[in-house]
């Protein structure tokens, strides 16, 4: 995974479970926001 910036990495996991086709990455993606503490829906 190449590194990316907290609000990127938000982004990439919105967009993957947008496009549907990535559950993979999406799964991926929201391990590291777990790992971070974020946050990737908006309140």
């Amino acid at each position: 995974m190449k590194i990316m910036s907290n609000e990127m990495l938000i982004v990439s996991y919105r967009d993957a479970l947008k496009s549907g086709k990535d559950k993979e990455w999406a799964r991926i993606l929201m391990n590291e926001i777990r790992r971070r503490g974020l946050k990737p829906i908006k309140n």
